[in-house]
């Protein structure tokens, strides 16, 4: 239908086939997280648009094109949130929960950038970030990499890499974009339209252009690590010996840099080939000038997102075992005064077997129709109750799934033992 309303381009549903895969992903998450000390922090979806001004960079694409932005009814300008660290930081710094503190915190949700849709890549999309604070040695970054590195083998996935770099402390950076912007105006004429946009602006981003016509111009182009100062050159090699005696296999890759403008030192993600164009699927780095650019303290801190579009993608794509689990039992009710009192009896079986999953019969139908509804549902027994069923106080139960097909009457009382039982046993 022509006019009918649709999600908004880029906004996505996610329908019940698909949720049972998130939920096992999310659940994953949370165990990795949690075994690694980490305590779920929730954040707010919108922001005041300076927030993200100040701690992305005015001069990045995510500000500059891709906010959500919009005044409120008293004239203040707020963001839908594009990515969490900043959320993240603000909410540390106002709840005062930096103060002589570490922190190891994660969030969950959706974030917002108008960018053009394509498979991976959507105007409204999920992430999960984690996010240090406190702690200015490489053994962080090593230990949130490691714990990325541990929830691919939990999820099963093999097809990712590790590459890793070091964009050095502010004053190197900005040594190094001198020589840089100096080298690609040697190249003005081969550099494409975007990164001619950004060559005064944020040149560094000039090194992550996936444009293939770009490939020779940054291939030639001064390496960073040559310019590190000494405290990053150590910090860097410090990482390295971490991940090397963990057995994080990684590779160098000094054209890697991060689109925020908030990032220092150590920056990795992990990559597949398995996804096309969207090939990153976990990225981060360490940001230590972040919280006191912000208005707090002088706080180091390093963090990672991950999209879970990407990774919900990538685990279908291998047939992961997730779908919405069957009721246990289905609930029959044949009569007038059975469809009255069945919802008491539903109530009383789901108090009192512990970890239940009970469907009644709603909406009505004849008796045959519940038992093929009783049957698809997936359900391993029927439950039947009739008007005679009621003023007997009996349950008639009829397996459905087991090879022995006898159904059996019984007192209510001994119905839910019955159940009981078969919950212990793992049978339903």
């Amino acid at each position: 239908m022509a006019n009918s309303l649709q999600a908004v381009r880029g906004m996505n549903d996610l329908l019940p086939g698909e949720t049972a895969l998130w939920q096992s992903l999310e659940a994953t998450l949370r165990t990795v997280l949690a075994g690694y000390g980490y305590q779920e922090i929730r954040l707010p979806l919108v922001e005041k648009t300076e927030l993200f001004a100040r701690s992305i960079g005015e001069v990045t694409d995510i500000v500059e094109k891709e906010m959500y932005t919009f005044a409120d009814r008293n004239g203040d300008s707020l963001t839908l949130r594009p990515e969490g660290t900043a959320g993240c930081v603000r909410a540390c710094i106002e709840h005062g929960l930096l103060h002589n503190q570490t922190q190891r915190l994660w969030y969950v949700g959706p974030m917002f950038r108008y960018e053009k849709p394509q498979k991976g890549r959507y105007r409204q999309f999920h992430q999960v970030g984690a996010e240090a604070y406190g702690m200015v040695g490489p053994d962080i970054d090593a230990e949130l990499i490691c714990l990325s590195a541990r929830l691919w083998r939990q999820l099963g996935i093999r097809d990712v890499t590790l590459q890793i770099n070091s964009l050095g402390s502010s004053a190197a950076r900005a040594a190094y974009r001198e020589r840089l912007v100096a080298y690609l105006t040697t190249r003005h004429a081969e550099l494409d339209e975007d990164s001619r946009r950004r060559l005064h602006t944020n040149p560094l981003r000039v090194l992550d252009s996936k444009n293939p016509a770009m490939t020779a111009v940054i291939a030639e182009a001064p390496s960073l690590l040559d310019h590190l100062d000494p405290d990053s050159q150590d910090h860097f090699a410090g990482l390295r010996a971490l991940l090397d005696a963990a057995g994080v296999a990684y590779t160098m890759n000094p054209r890697l840099v991060r689109g925020l403008d908030y990032y220092c030192k150590t920056v990795f993600e992990w990559v597949t080939d398995t996804l096309g164009a969207q090939g990153t699927i976990c990225a981060g780095g360490r940001y230590d000038g972040l919280i006191a650019q912000l208005g707090g303290e002088a706080v180091p801190g390093v963090g990672f997102a991950l999209g879970l579009e990407r990774l919900a993608a990538m685990l279908a794509a291998t047939g992961y075992p997730a779908t919405e689990p069957p009721p246990h039992v289905y609930l029959i009710l044949a009569g007038e005064v059975a469809q009255r009192m069945g919802l008491a009896l539903a109530e009383r079986l789901r108090d009192e077997v512990a970890g239940l999953r009970l469907r009644m019969n709603c909406g009505g139908g004849s008796f045959k129709a519940q038992f093929r509804r009783a049957d698809s549902s997936g359900a391993r027994f029927a439950l039947v109750v009739g008007d005679d069923e009621l003023a007997a106080k009996t349950v008639s139960i009829k397996p459905l799934r087991a090879a022995q097909t006898a159904q059996l009457t019984l007192p209510e009382d001994q119905a839910i033992a019955y159940l009981q039982a078969a919950m212990q046993d793992g049978q339903p």
